[in-house]
């Protein structure tokens, strides 16, 4: 059938709603039935409410007019058929397993489910954080032994100061060459344990509060640690942590969907 008969049978295709009764197709596009049942799905598809027969009627024009187009199009000899096949066999698939999971993980992953897992594992989101100042006298890689003499004894010189009972924050705004905290007295605020260097977190959380460590070094150089305050232990709360739980949830039951559906499908190579 030419292109210009089936847009005809396309555009009749309302009137052919009354002849309907002992069929279920809605309309003849080329020799396609058009069901009641694929134009409703594409209304829902749509959005379109099903009590909106003005749009719906609008809409039906649309739709006969894209079949009867895609049909013109399917029967003409300017594509690759098979190409057009395989792309939407893909996009089928694609969108068939997209849908699929997101509405199963919807229904898995509930917000009961995270609050029952943020619950039962109260402990992993405990957080260890202590409250340190300190004066830093940087070193690098490549300095010679000199500089880094010289680097040390400047450490030394801070430190004896400290220990002398001179005040923790004046000598930090002198000495440190971490120009972000010495403007605060050297005050690093709260530091999460495993968060920060080996060396530095160990002997930050051997201290006692208000007392001061001898220079050690770390890869960022030496320095002179004050406790300020004890460490302590900060649960962190659930809101914080639910999208972590959500995602990590999801993913668990994903791969666990994703080998109970493959297991149901045998397949064969020859």
């Amino acid at each position: 059938m030419k292109l210009t008969g089936i847009l005809i049978t396309s555009l009749t295709a309302a009137l052919l709603l009354a002849g309907c009764t002992n069929d279920s197709s809605l309309a003849t596009v080329g020799n396609k039935k058009i069901s009641v049942e694929s134009f409703d799905a594409y209304i829902k598809f749509k959005r379109i409410p099903a009590k909106d027969e003005n749009r719906k009627g609008n809409l039906l024009d649309q739709y006969l007019e894209r079949e009867a187009l895609a049909e013109a199009i399917s029967n003409s000899d300017v594509l690759d058929a098979e190409l057009i096949e395989a792309e939407l066999n893909e996009f089928r698939k694609e969108m068939l397993i997209s849908r699929y999971f997101e509405t199963y993980l919807k229904q898995q992953v509930t917000e009961e489910s995270l609050k029952n897992f943020y619950a039962a594992n109260a402990n992993d989101f405990e957080v260890k954080k202590v409250h340190v100042a300190h004066i830093l006298v940087r070193t690098k890689p490549n300095m010679s032994e000199t500089e880094r003499k010289s680097k040390l004894t400047t450490i030394q010189e801070a430190y004896s100061k400290v220990n002398s009972g001179q005040e923790f924050a004046k000598i930090a705004e002198t000495y440190s060459e971490d120009k972000i905290s010495a403007k605060k007295g050297g005050d690093l605020g709260w530091l999460k344990e495993g968060a920060i260097d080996a060396k530095f977190s160990d002997v930050a959380f051997s201290l006692k509060k208000g007392s001061v460590s001898e220079p050690f070094e770390t890869p960022f150089g030496f320095h002179v640690v004050k406790l300020i305050n004890e460490p302590k232990v900060i649960k962190r709360s659930f809101d914080s942590i639910k999208g972590n739980i959500r995602y990590q949830l999801r993913n668990k039951a994903k791969a666990a969907e994703l080998k109970r559906l493959t297991d149901t499908v045998k397949i064969s190579k020859k």
